[in-house]
């Protein structure tokens, strides 16, 4: 009798978490930048980084928006694999980083003002598998590049 009522207890929370959870995807990056911005001191330097790890051999063009690739899934070096297919597709990356974002459930690009036609043109040359999304106001990381938040591959 007793673990039935902590079982009906349990199902009831449960149900109360899935109807309350959140579906806000802004407070969802807002809640993972400041877990990030609360991580160890040996992680920061990887996640702000802007320099370029595309080789002298790969040609890049120079008018497209670098991109910023963020590994939101629980696959690791996923953010350095796909880093790697962007830059042999011709973009500029910056070193890849994590993201912790349970809002975020699908591979992204996000875009700012005049960024749209680069972002879907990021999405087509990876396959299409990808969507394209104005960036959220509460994402400040990589402000003038395209971000690329990568969770399958």
């Amino acid at each position: 009798m007793l673990l039935l009522a902590i079982a009906v207890v349990f199902i009831g929370l449960g149900w109360h978490s899935a109807a309350t959870g959140d579906s806000d995807p802004e407070a969802g990056l807002e809640a993972a930048q400041s877990r990030q911005a609360t991580s160890s001191s040996s992680e920061a330097p990887t996640q702000s980084s802007t320099t370029t790890s595309a080789s002298t051999s790969r040609s890049v063009d120079p008018d497209r928006p670098q991109v910023c690739v963020f590994n939101a899934g629980a696959i690791g070096g996923l953010g350095q694999t796909y880093a790697r297919q962007v830059e042999d597709l011709g973009w500029d990356t910056a070193t890849p980083a994590n993201l912790q974002s349970a809002s975020i459930t699908e591979n992204t690009v996000f875009y700012s003002a005049g960024q749209q036609d680069a972002a879907e043109q990021l999405a087509e040359d990876l396959g299409g598998d990808v969507s394209v999304d104005p960036r959220p106001s509460a994402f400040d990381q990589c402000p003038r590049g395209l971000p690329l938040i990568v969770v399958t591959r």
